[in-house]
C-alpha cells in the first residue's frame, strides 16, 4: 500500500489511494496535482529535499465552497471599556486521492 505526504495550504497531510481530506479552499477545477514529500511503498522509503522527484499524488474536487467551523476571537481589557468579539469561517475543499503514481 503506498502513502504520500503532501503539502496543502502550509500543512502537510499523510494520503493514500482512496483517501477522502478536507482542506483549505483550493483553485476551482476537476483534478488538482502534488509532488509529495515522502513517498512508503511497502518496504521502501523515498524522502524529497524538499520534493520527491518523478512522482505524483493525484486528487479530484468533490466539494469545493464547503465551510469550516467557526472560530471567535475575543479582546478584552478589564476596567476599560474595550470589549471587542469577531467570527471567522474558513473555506474548504473536499478531495478525494486518486492515485500515487
Amino acid at each position: 500500500m503506498k502513502k504520500a505526504v503532501i503539502r496543502t495550504g502550509s500543512k502537510q497531510y499523510i494520503v493514500s489511494e482512496g483517501d477522502i481530506l478536507t482542506v483549505e479552499k483550493l483553485k476551482e477545477g476537476k483534478t488538482v496535482e502534488f509532488t509529495p514529500l515522502l513517498v512508503i511503498d511497502d518496504k521502501k522509503i523515498s524522502i524529497g529535499k524538499p520534493q520527491v522527484k518523478g512522482v505524483k499524488v493525484t486528487a479530484s474536487i468533490i466539494e469545493a465552497d464547503k465551510m469550516a467551523d467557526k472560530t471567535t476571537s475575543i479582546r478584552y481589557k478589564a476596567k476599560k471599556r474595550v470589549h471587542t468579539v469577531r467570527g471567522h469561517r474558513q473555506h474548504m475543499s473536499v478531495l478525494k486521492i486518486v492515485s500515487i503514481s
